[in-house]
């Protein structure tokens, strides 16, 4: 029998805003190229099998799992340096043995970040004065050690969201605001060794961004939002999609690809999905604030759908860098897709089991065993 609470406190309402968003991505996959379809069509029957098994899954008592879950994503990310293969130019991947699957640890190691800010947030919550110097540092430890192993790859994106993720989260649970000032200072005082220590082609892109010709990509992005109009065009009308006059349409570029199909309209519409699924995700945090789990993965959930949305639009328009972060469960791709399934059930989970946390308290805990008090409350129960 399942417990009615369940279905309850079951948030239905974020399903009907992530179905939306998957239609229409695998429809301009599916439109882009078929064989790509196929694949992103197991991507997401995977994802959703995937989905109700995580759910099921006990977090608010698997402490220790996902303490060893952590240091396992880390040794991952420590074997990418010896094992790993190349791809792009980039060291990010292993092959797992046996079956030659591909799995890039930087994609795990952000579940695994949020759950373990969770249970040590939730273990030792903030004072109302926010936290401070010792607490802060040691919290962090579990934020940069992952942030240093991807930056070493190198994957500078994927390693500034993990930061930007990290420290949100910390921002909105409660941090004693001397301590951001702090830091603000000491980043603009280091700024200049921070970018003389990136990489050539990573400065390039920086130069690229602010320079008066924006790069090859990013033109032709340009070209094809604005080809777009108020409506969209169809798809054989789609001349910059269909003539591959749009480079990764699918995957880094679907949002320009989206808007020549749907234009100006459709894009405020894809917009409005996003903006209503983080507000609705942030709202979670309110739900109990001494539910320190679900507040922590709701802020970790949103900031990360916020970020990759934000930089992956901006990039398309010229108005960020170039870097390889995907439009959250919209770009071709199995590994971001699955991460970020697998955080919504996971909050899904947090929700619908929370009456666990709310209800099966004692009561009378605090109640002595002697005294009138304690005597009503064990002629009631007889």
């Amino acid at each position: 029998m399942i417990d009615r609470r369940i279905l309850t406190h079951f948030d239905f309402l974020l399903l009907l805003i992530i179905l939306p968003i998957i239609s229409m991505s695998f429809f301009l996959i599916n439109e882009a190229n078929e064989a790509m379809s196929i694949k992103q069509a197991f991507y997401i029957a995977g994802g959703f099998a995937l989905f109700w098994i995580i759910f099921l899954l006990p977090f608010r008592s698997m402490n220790k799992i996902i303490v060893v879950f952590y240091w396992l994503c880390i040794v991952l990310l420590l074997l990418v340096d010896f094992y790993g293969i190349t791809k792009l130019g980039a060291q990010r991947w292993i092959v797992i043995p046996g079956i030659g699957v591909s799995l890039q640890p930087s994609e795990p190691i952000k579940i695994a970040i949020i759950l373990m800010l969770a249970n040590i947030i939730y273990y030792n919550p903030p004072p109302r004065s926010g936290y401070l110097w010792k607490d802060f540092f040691k919290i962090s430890f579990y934020i940069i050690l992952p942030f240093l192993l991807i930056l070493k790859q190198p994957d500078l994106g994927t390693a500034i969201v993990i930061l930007i993720m990290g420290f949100g989260v910390l921002f909105l649970v409660g941090v004693n605001y001397k301590i951001w000032l702090s830091i603000l200072i000491v980043v603009l005082i280091a700024s200049p060794l921070i970018y003389g220590s990136l990489h050539d082609y990573q400065r390039k892109r920086i130069h690229d961004f602010i320079s008066e010709s924006p790069s090859y990509h990013v033109r032709q992005s340009v070209i094809t939002i604005g080809s777009g109009g108020l409506l969209g065009k169809s798809k054989e009308n789609s001349t910059q999609t269909q003539f591959k006059f749009l480079p990764i349409a699918t995957s880094d570029f679907i949002f320009a690809y989206y808007i020549e199909r749907f234009g100006f309209f459709g894009g405020i519409i894809l917009l409005g999905l996003y903006i209503g699924m983080i507000l609705h995700i942030l709202s979670f945090c309110f739900v109990n604030k001494k539910d320190y789990r679900l507040r922590v993965c709701a802020s970790g959930t949103a900031i990360l759908i916020f970020v990759y949305t934000s930089v992956n639009i901006a990039m398309t328009m010229g108005l960020a860098p170039v870097v390889g972060i995907p439009l959250p469960m919209f770009s071709y791709g199995g590994s971001s897709f699955i991460t970020f399934i697998i955080l919504l059930a996971i909050l899904e989970n947090l929700l619908a089991f929370r009456f666990n946390f709310e209800y099966n308290s004692n009561p009378f805990k605090n109640i002595s065993k002697k005294g009138p008090l304690a005597q009503l409350v064990r002629a009631l129960g007889s």
